[in-house]
């Protein structure tokens, strides 16, 4: 969508949500747009109080998207999006989202509003995969070179695999698990609470320690 507003001047401030953990294809790609387009403006946000992967484990432990999945994605997606929110005084984005990728996306509308009054512009909602590539290839656009492995779908690299021809686009994602969405798009209000119930009984329960004597 980049490639589609002024070549001169991009009017529509980006968000990169860092989670820490991308295939650094990913970060290349972020790299690169910035490059391509030298006039947009970039904005990224990161997990609060950790810049580092070494600094989230420090803060809540290795692995916590699979001790606690829900409040992985609240800390590393949600919270530093609503963050963004917040901080840019944003009332309307504009996502990929499609249709063909399924799931709880398989009746997208082009316009949609969430309810923290937040708008939601889906401007490829009824576009297939084939289109985006196919607009991709012919307007030169940078996209992330996983495409080029079988990937459709790109989220953070443990939870992301290449997909086979008969499957889903977003197949890849959460492997094997009813899982569609990482919370970005569903309901903040209520993930906000969850996170909050989480977090304080994870505080709250006992430590447990070995007596070495």
């Amino acid at each position: 969508m980049l490639s589609r507003l002024s070549p001169e001047r991009h009017p529509v401030p980006l968000i990169f949500v860092d989670t820490l953990h991308h295939f650094p294809e990913t970060l290349d790609l972020l790299a690169t747009v910035q490059r391509r387009y030298p006039t947009a403006e970039f904005h990224v946000y990161k997990p609060e109080g950790a810049s580092t992967v070494s600094e989230f484990i420090t803060k809540y432990g290795a692995e916590l998207w699979t001790t606690d999945e829900g409040m992985y994605d609240y800390l590393v997606k949600i919270e530093p999006a609503r963050r963004a929110y917040r901080k840019l005084n944003v009332r309307a984005v504009i996502t990929g989202r499609r249709k063909s990728q399924g799931g709880a996306r398989g009746s997208l509308p082009i316009i949609e509003i969430d309810e923290t009054g937040l708008i939601k512009v889906n401007p490829l909602a009824n576009w297939s995969f084939k289109e985006v590539e196919s607009y991709i290839r012919k307007h030169n656009v940078p996209y992330n070179a996983l495409l080029d492995q079988g990937y459709r779908s790109v989220g953070d690299w443990h939870s992301t695999v290449p997909v086979k021809d008969s499957e889903d686009e977003r197949a890849g994602r959460w492997k094997g698990k009813e899982k569609t969405e990482c919370g970005l798009h569903e309901n903040y209000i209520a993930l906000k609470i969850k996170a909050k119930l989480g977090n304080a009984q994870r505080v709250a329960a006992p430590k447990t320690h070995t007596d070495l004597a």
